[in-house]
């Protein structure tokens, strides 16, 4: 799949940008992520994806798969790790917020039970894009978002896989809501829906311009978005509708307590 997104877009002369979806490695399930956790980066995973990464010359951002903590090896964590045309590892982010819900009569989910929170946020450069990087749950913190808008990120994404009751409540909104929050595009990345699987992905990949519009998105099956994105837009639509000049922070503001990487 990766092969044949990067084949359509091979000729441009702008940094080509790959992102996988959360779990993309394991099913997304407490009892399969002790299972399929590996370390970073000398794991089977990491190297295949260093591998794909130096062959096509691409950047990118693996979606997450379980991490097993070297120093403490019954630690978990959802880990995103980003990779350069290089094949080197730049960075990984491990999942801020994890997804403890109890939905009477449709879903009940404590991620906790498998996985250790990170404490950090992320940030990557790849040409004109500064992005900011979560999985799944953390878009529904606007304030995890807005930091990164304060860091001056104009792409935020998301691997992620909604369930099928949270995916059609809140999966457009989401991304539409943090696109117009801080005028920058967002993407959030699903596993196709299989229903061969206890949990069951929403699917439907999309991405969002800082108009909160809809510029491509999937289905529910196997498939992948090729696309130009435009990072002037962000600049357009900052100036147009200058909100970060016109935030009242003598009345309110929103606090990092860590050091952004």
């Amino acid at each position: 799949m990766i092969r044949s997104a990067v084949a359509k877009e091979k000729k441009t002369t702008v940094p080509i940008l790959v992102v996988l979806p959360e779990c993309f490695n394991s099913p997304y399930g407490v009892k399969f992520f002790d299972k399929y956790a590996e370390t970073i980066p000398d794991g089977y995973t990491s190297k295949a994806l260093f591998g794909i990464a130096k062959e096509l010359g691409i950047y990118l951002v693996a979606g997450s798969f379980p991490e097993r903590d070297v120093q403490k090896p019954k630690t978990l964590y959802n880990t995103c790790t980003v990779w350069n045309p290089k094949g080197e590892l730049i960075t990984k982010h491990r999942k801020v917020h994890l997804f403890d819900v109890d939905i009477p009569n449709a879903i009940t989910f404590k991620e906790s039970d498998g996985f250790t929170p990170g404490n950090q946020f992320t940030i990557v450069d790849v040409g004109p894009a500064r992005i900011g990087i979560g999985i799944c749950y953390d878009i529904q913190f606007e304030e995890f978002a807005r930091i990164y808008r304060n860091e001056g990120c104009n792409l935020l994404i998301y691997p992620a896989s909604f369930s099928l009751t949270t995916g059609p409540l809140s999966w457009e909104l989401y991304q539409r809501s943090r696109a117009n929050d801080t005028q920058s595009f967002v993407t959030m990345v699903s596993n196709a829906r299989d229903y061969a699987n206890e949990y069951v992905a929403w699917g439907h990949t999309m991405l969002v311009n800082p108009w909160g519009q809809v510029v491509k998105s999937l289905k529910e099956d196997e498939g992948f978005i090729a696309t130009d994105v435009d990072f002037t837009i962000c600049d357009q639509v900052r100036e147009q509708i200058p909100v970060i000049h016109q935030r009242r922070t003598d009345l309110y503001d929103i606090v990092v307590k860590v050091p952004i990487k």
